[in-house]
């Protein structure tokens, strides 16, 4: 046994040097009265280089003493640092309650110093256990950077282990380095931010590029800002399509309902978009329902909120068309006027029961955020939700109509009203039938609408006319022809807005309209056969 003791003491020894090395690592990371005093007293310039030193030693007890700093819960009492937590003063170095004297001053942060401080908070993130966060962290520091941060750059690029949060990082210090004095660095920074194309990025180059004298830099920073703009290009044109595909959606769900009235019936319905609006504050009651009675269950409120949409609008389309539009059918002149008075009376029932001002529809969590595409491309899922939900009621209105009965009815009486009677169809019922569904799906658009606005008694009029444009354009009475219509105008309007501005987009798509119908009043899809006289 006597052979094994000098082995069990060097064992013992070496772990004994190695607790010691790791104590002396930790005091020396750790915050100390001195940095905590350094970082709260003195002008904005002491204390900012207090808290870069203070960073370049990271601690936990720093980054809870920092927080503190953000959240104003710091005071002085002479030479003494008392944070606040909960109530209670305690030491920012060893976090032991302390008494706080009736004397302690709060300390104050401007602005300047508040912002180095979100900074510093960012710098402490780097070396967490959350991959996101140190992610995030390193995107802070590339928005804000410093010369002062390289040491903590690299060293935090040593012990990655994430390549995105390492590339990330890279940026992160290449940043940094367009401030060096060195020629070569700020070279080195300007090609190797070239790869990142975020408008961040494009920000920071064009700053340092007011500020550079030298000329081989210049060029540098030149090239890598043109590289830059090339591929947010390709973003902000697909953005740009991706808004032209959502409002074509939106107007196609809105230009739907008057598919039916309008292009089928024939009835010029300018209550349309007051119908639209009864479907938005029907989502609305419905999110007050489940708010209050169901809030385990909110997130799914639009389940119960669309079919209600459809039934309420549809409800009053009915009542509608069979106390009203049954007396005017044949006389578009006396339609119009009828039901532009049944509007402005709409929106007064709303506004006395709901109020004037605008009421907010939430949208449920799955809905909120979108998918990052490019680094200035990002699409949000209630825009998508309300795409695939246009398309939904697209394909459920085209069965509806080529499939079923009601849709014979309908198509029938369209075509040939006497023969329809003739053969024993109800052609009453079925007029009412169709403008009930033709003011449902009005209500479906405004369900849709809700969970991109506000919705009020004027939600309406900001569509109606779009909708008529969209029905006239595609063709009376043709599906067809409104999907194109309202997908060509969507897109056409948010490209022309990234040249002229959203008023004289809007003045040139009616322009370009009234030179297409002149041209070929049928719309894109011409009504073929007899009834096309």
């Amino acid at each position: 046994m006597t052979y094994r003791l000098p082995f069990m003491l060097a064992t013992i020894l070496q772990r004994l040097t190695a607790c010691l090395l790791l104590c002396a690592a930790v005091q020396a990371h750790a915050l100390t009265a001195e940095a905590a005093r350094a970082m709260v007293t003195g002008d904005t310039d002491e204390r900012i280089a207090a808290l870069q030193a203070a960073v370049a030693q990271p601690s936990e007890a720093t980054a809870v003493f920092l927080r503190a700093l953000a959240d104003d819960a710091v005071k002085v009492a002479g030479e003494r640092v008392i944070v606040l937590q909960d109530g209670k003063g305690r030491d920012p170095v060893t976090g032991a309650e302390v008494a706080v004297p009736d004397d302690a001053e709060d300390v104050i942060s401007n602005n300047r110093l508040r912002g180095e401080i979100d900074t510093a908070l960012a710098a402490l993130q780097l070396f967490g256990t959350d991959e996101k966060a140190r992610l995030a962290a390193a995107q802070a520091l590339m928005k804000e950077p410093d010369l002062a941060r390289l040491p903590l750059l690299e060293r935090a690029l040593t012990s990655e282990t994430s390549a995105r949060v390492k590339e990330q990082l890279a940026l992160a210090r290449s940043a940094a380095l367009l401030g060096s004095d060195d020629v070569a660095q700020r070279l080195e920074a300007a090609r190797a931010l070239a790869g990142s194309a975020t408008p961040d990025t494009r920000l920071l180059l064009n700053e340092r590029l007011s500020a550079e004298d030298n000329a081989e830099v210049k060029a540098a920073l030149r090239a890598a800002l043109a590289t830059i703009n090339e591929r947010l290009a390709w973003g902000e044109r697909l953005g740009a399509a991706f808004s032209g595909i959502s409002l074509g959606s939106i107007l196609l769900l809105v230009a739907l309902g008057l598919a039916i009235t309008y292009g089928l019936m024939g009835v010029i319905n300018m209550a349309h978009g007051e119908l639209m609006m009864i479907g938005a504050y029907a989502t609305y009651v419905v999110q007050g329902v489940f708010q209050k009675f169901f809030p385990g269950a909110f997130d799914w409120y639009l389940v119960a909120a669309v079919p209600l949409a459809f039934a309420t609008s549809a409800a009053v389309g009915a009542v509608l068309e069979r106390s009203v539009l049954r007396f005017l059918y044949g006389r578009p002149l006396e339609t119009l006027l009828a039901t532009w008075g049944i509007s402005l009376v709409l929106m007064q029932l709303v506004r006395s029961l709901f109020g004037a001002q605008n009421v907010g529809v939430e949208n449920p969590a799955w809905m909120s955020g979108g998918v990052q595409v490019l680094s200035n491309l990002t699409l949000p899922y209630n825009r998508l939700v309300i795409i695939g939900f246009a398309i939904a009621v697209l394909l459920g209105m085209g069965y509806l109509i080529a499939r079923t009965r009601l849709g014979l009815f309908v198509r029938g009486v369209t075509q040939n009203r006497p023969i329809a009677s003739c053969m024993g169809v109800n052609t009453a019922r079925v007029d009412t039938m169709a403008f009930a569904l033709g003011s449902g799906i009005a209500g479906l658009a405004g369900c849709a609408l809700s969970q991109v606005g506000n919705v009020g008694p004027d939600l309406g009029q900001s569509y109606i006319v779009d909708a008529f444009m969209v029905v006239v354009l595609g063709g009376v009475g043709q599906l067809a022809g409104t999907v194109y219509a309202a997908l060509g105008l969507g897109i056409l309007n948010k490209f022309l807005e990234g040249w002229t501005g959203a008023v004289l987009a809007k003045i040139a798509v009616l322009v370009l309209i009234i030179v297409f119908i002149q041209k070929r009043p049928q719309g894109i899809f011409a009504v073929k056969g007899r009834t096309a006289d």
